[in-house]
């Protein structure tokens, strides 16, 4: 898979880029909070990726922090949301909007959001609700608020289908005295069945 594209920016033409990367063009479609963000034409660029692969295309979508990455993919679990709706709500609304739209349980904020429809945030209230926090001033997503090896731990146990608050629980208590990302995983698993 791919999880990150470094390159020169040789194109921009919304919602699609192609990046450069030593002579390979890509072609990726990004968020427009991603593509403001975007140097000029020609400069150095580095994304987050999120690789999809269907029957008929392999597609790449670029986020220039993880919290975007991190929501894009939370979205992607919702039931009846695929990636262009997904772009469309980040495109839509800044993360940290989002998060406090999914607090106040506010279906009409996002049915605003162009390709969300009322059953669409019906069903985003209740699977994101957990997942999708509001941080102090900035936009952060749950699992992706620290920084390290605790966080890369945070989401390996999230990955395994560890909820929100269990895997924060036990990424805190491993964390002591662990230095490495495999450690702390390795501490927190047996927690777990510990407990």
């Amino acid at each position: 898979m791919i999880g990150s594209l470094t390159g020169v920016l040789a194109e921009k033409a919304p919602p699609r880029i192609l990046i450069d990367v030593q002579g390979v063009g890509y072609d990726v479609e990004v968020p427009m909070s991603t593509f403001y963000a975007l140097p000029a034409t020609g400069a150095a660029l580095r994304l987050l990726i999120h690789q999809v692969v269907r029957e008929d295309a392999l597609l790449l979508y670029g986020f220039a922090t993880e919290p975007e990455r991190v929501l894009f993919r939370h979205l992607l679990k919702v039931s009846g949301v695929g990636p262009r709706i997904a772009l469309a709500i980040l495109s839509g609304i800044s993360l940290d909007a989002f998060a406090q739209l999914m607090q106040a349980d506010d279906v009409a904020a996002l049915t605003r959001i162009p390709g969300v429809g009322r059953k669409t945030a019906e069903r985003l209230l209740v699977e994101l609700r957990d997942r999708v926090k509001p941080a102090d001033g900035a936009a952060a997503v749950a699992g992706a608020v620290a920084a390290g090896a605790p966080a890369e731990a945070l989401q390996a146990l999230l990955a395994l289908g560890y909820k929100d608050a269990e895997a924060t629980r036990l990424v805190s208590l491993a964390g002591d005295g662990a230095q490495t990302t495999e450690e702390i995983i390795r501490r927190a698993l047996q927690s777990a069945g510990r407990g």
